[in-house]
């Protein structure tokens, strides 16, 4: 492992020294040419906050008090932490709960050695534009760069720290869960994960809003907007790296856990498999810190997105300021909604079942979804009508008094999205779902292969509901754009889109929440069979004497097995509403490049058509490189499972050992690290420098580019996403409903199970942080290009575009040919 890190280090660095050589020409063309105004996003500069009242306080000490309402939400999530720490568990379940958490963060602490190389990549295009190609004006470029440059780490670290402490939750909730299944009753199973999910979702929400309001209220206005794009790229860069390496890493280890199921005929998480205690640092890895470290930067984005577009779009210095502040009031109260819907359907479910002997877990999941979505838009009413009554206007003329309205019903498009798409998911990938049914029918007779066909059904009718449920909502929001919004700025539509990506945030700790719901109750079955304690000598003894417990073991492992097919469906949930705010938001997003391109929407509007050659082969392109993803991803996650299926079947001992080797475990966390670097390396310099290089060859061309991949990306997620889903839980019903492990049908629903895996984990989830790395990084690299042309002519652009898009080739060949199976192992 080791050896190969070095080898790929190496081999980033080369490829970093041939991106700063390209680079640094590009610096040289410029720089003898005279000083280029600053244009797009990157040269924004942001009001005074302090010139507007809002209920009698200026808008900057309003401001203020969100940050102790951030600190409550750390205090919040904290508190759980504690809460979750100090609950009683079995020493058995508490030593493989730490064992899965050293070697978690044996592997966070790779990935943060790798990602600081990524970063480096980042760092040199950062210092190209804001050193020297758009230095902000008025100010020394030895003072705003290194500031732009630490804004960046910041976005990066916040994403790995965020994910740090998810899986710090995550293996304390995993053992606490496991053990709370001894005495009998669901309601503690639920509500442990949920208490899990909460506290991550708090804590990620609140500090995301805290930085970004640190850079709102400290930074001065002149590079707040520079130090806005810095944190959003580097928050962008962490997303991406973390997504797509865990989740080639947790399907790696699912995979070739799974499978010895069939090969060996082995029990669900057998201590003898020596791919459990990897599968478990996957959940981790991929289902935990992909989405943590996701969630981060996809808060933090969309509200970039959306600043950006008010700085761009809206003239009147005070109509900026009421709209600024409004939308960061919207933030925290989101916040406060969300904590307080957490409370009341608390009440709720513990009142229904705190002492009920079953239960449906999907329940006070979904109720909670619904609460939140309603005490979030109620606040919105409220709030914006408290806030804004009148939308700007000045001593001459009278500003609207009923865009309040107007403005809290477009988020609030956003706020019903998150609600309704987890329902619509449901229909393709819960255990009581007609589709997930079919699979286990079609499987009964068909095998795996009728199974299979079943499951891409599920997938393509889901983009279908899906897709059409955000077109309506959206639609929505821009009819009520159409009432009086054209007035007050440009391009309303676009702002609309934005508050609907927003207003998908809305419920932000609790989508965070629903989906750190799965990984817990997945990790919790592992962590009852690793821990053997139904092998503890006078085990049922003990538990009576120190924990009051009698217990039925029988009862313990189905009520896991039930409690982890309501996770699986909530991971499910969550996966659209990101993705979806990645492709709303970047439409918002796309506009700060379009009115740089554009001169504020005055030149070049009619290279944005279908006229224009050269955005409709963007439009093209787009699609190819979607694809190319989907299967680079999916080819690391193929050969590295090859290669754990290889060597577990080599070294499982299933005679005369009750758990597999320390070694051995350990030996294939290794094998899942190795594949999962070496993929996300491929694929990170390929979009890298395939960014550059679309960039580079013209901008519109570039335009249609995103436009494209956040289209064919959306409904490739979708239906990988709800397929794999569908997949997952098939097999649930099979082993839980059925009660039919061991047989055939249980084989194909294995089977199709671990195709589903990359799909749902892997390829689809990674879309999401990709579609907004490349948007984002696009900015600068988009402006790097038209500058370039400008002062060199488009020969040298077009040159360098070759050469960029070489490089991306070599690393799309390798991500296949460098990746394949071969007789040993590299």
């Amino acid at each position: 492992m080791r050896v190969w890190f070095a080898k790929a280090q190496s081999l980033g660095q080369r490829f970093t020294k041939f991106g700063a050589a390209a680079s640094f020409l590009t610096m040289l063309s410029t720089v003898s040419a005279k000083a280029q105004e600053a244009g797009g996003e990157a040269s924004q500069k942001l009001p005074d906050l302090s010139q507007v009242t809002f209920l009698g306080i200026d808008g900057h000490k309003l401001l203020l008090f969100g940050i102790l309402i951030c600190i409550f939400g750390l205090a919040f999530g904290l508190v759980i932490y504690r809460r979750l720490k100090n609950l009683p568990v079995h020493k058995s379940m508490r030593d493989i709960s730490e064992l899965i958490y050293e070697t978690c963060k044996t592997y966070l602490f790779t990935q943060g050695k790798f990602l600081l190389m990524l970063w480096v990549f980042i760092a040199v295009v950062i210092v190209l534009y804001f050193g020297w190609l758009a230095p902000v004006p008025g100010k020394p470029v030895a003072l705003t760069l290194p500031i732009i440059l630490a804004f960046s780490l910041i976005g990066m670290a916040g994403s790995y720290s965020v994910a740090w402490f998810g899986i710090r939750v995550n293996t304390f909730a995993n053992s606490r869960t496991a053990f709370a299944s001894l005495r009998g009753k669901p309601y503690p199973i639920y509500h442990t994960p949920l208490e899990a999910g909460m506290s991550i979702g708090m804590m990620l929400i609140s500090v995301e809003l805290l930085l970004m309001l640190f850079i709102l209220l400290f930074v001065p206005g002149d590079y707040a907007g520079p130090c806005f794009i810095g944190f959003a790229i580097g928050e962008s860069l962490g997303a991406a790296a973390l997504r797509i390496a865990g989740g080639i890493f947790t399907k790696i280890a699912d995979i070739g856990s799974d499978l010895m199921k069939i090969v060996f005929k082995i029990k669900e998480d057998d201590a003898r498999n020596p791919g459990v205690i990897a599968d478990c640092t996957g959940d981790n890895a991929g289902d935990s810190v992909g989405p943590s470290a996701d969630g981060f930067e996809t808060y933090g984005v969309t509200g970039v997105a959306l600043i950006t577009f008010i700085l761009l779009a809206v003239k009147d210095p005070t109509l900026q300021i009421q709209l600024l502040v409004w939308i960061f009031v919207m933030r925290i109260v989101m916040l406060i909604a969300s904590a307080a819907a957490y409370f009341i359907n608390g009440v709720i479910a513990k009142a229904k079942y705190g002492n009920a002997d079953k239960m449906n877990y999907e329940a006070p999941l979904t109720s909670l979804v619904w609460i939140t979505s309603f005490v979030s838009i109620a606040l919105t009413y409220f709030i914006s009508y408290k806030m804004i009554p009148t939308l700007g206007g000045n001593a001459t003329v009278a500003g609207d008094p009923t865009q309040w309205w107007k403005l809290a019903t477009i988020i609030s498009c956003g706020t019903l999205a998150g609600a309704i798409i987890p329902e619509l998911v449901k229909v393709f990938t819960s255990t009581e779902s007609r589709h997930v049914k079919e699979v286990v029918t079609s499987a009964e007779e068909g095998g795996a292969s009728l199974g299979i066909l079943s499951g891409f059904v599920a997938g393509n009718f889901s983009a279908y509901y899906i897709g059409l449920a955000m077109v309506l909502l959206m639609s929505v929001g821009y009819l009520i754009s159409t009432m009086g919004l054209g007035d007050q700025m440009l391009a309303p539509a676009v702002f609309a889109f934005g508050l609907v990506a927003f207003g998908f945030l809305g419920m932000g700790p609790v989508t965070i929440a629903v989906d750190s719901y799965g990984p817990v109750t997945d990790n919790a079955q592992s962590v009852y069979e690793l821990s053997l304690i139904e092998q503890v000598p006078n085990i049922k003894q003990e538990l009576k004497k120190d924990y009051n417990i009698d217990v039925n073991f029988e009862r313990a492992k189905e009520m896991l097995e039930a409690n982890d097919g309501a996770g699986n469906t909530f991971k499910a949930t969550a996966k659209p509403v990101l993705i979806g705010t990645a492709v709303v938001g970047a439409t918002t997003m796309i506009f700060s490049i379009i009115m740089a391109l554009t001169h504020g929407l005055r030149e070049n509007v009619n290279n944005l058509s279908l006229l224009h050659a050269p955005f409709v082969l963007g439009l093209v392109t787009g699609g190819a490189m979607i694809y190319w993803f989907t299967g680079a991803s999916t080819q690391a996650v193929t050969t590295g499972a090859y290669r754990a299926v290889e060597f577990i079947k080599a070294n499982i001992k299933l005679d005369g050992a009750a758990a597999a080797s320390v070694e051995d475990s350990k030996k294939v966390v290794e094998i899942c690290t190795k594949y999962a670097q070496k993929g996300m390396l491929n694929i990170f310099i390929a979009v890298f420098f395939a960014t550059l290089a679309f960039a580079f060859v013209e901008p519109f061309f570039f335009i249609g580019y995103l436009f494209s991949i956040a289209i064919f990306g959306l409904y490739q997620a979708i239906f990988m996403a709800n397929a794999g889903g569908a997949w997952d839980n098939a097999k649930k019903i099979v082993e839980v409903e059925m009660k039919q492990k061991g047989t055939p049908l249980h084989d194909a629903t294995v089977i199709g199970d671990t195709v589903g895996d990359p799909f749902k984990d892997t390829s689809s989830v990674a879309l999401n942080p990709v579609i907004k790395f490349t948007t984002l990084f696009g900015l600068l690299a988009v402006e790097l290009a038209v500058s370039m042309t400008a002062t060199q002519g488009a020969n040298l652009t077009h040159i360098l575009a070759a050469a960029f898009f070489a490089v991306s080739f070599v690393f799309v060949y390798r991500s296949f040919y460098g990746m394949r199976i071969r007789g040993s192992a590299a």
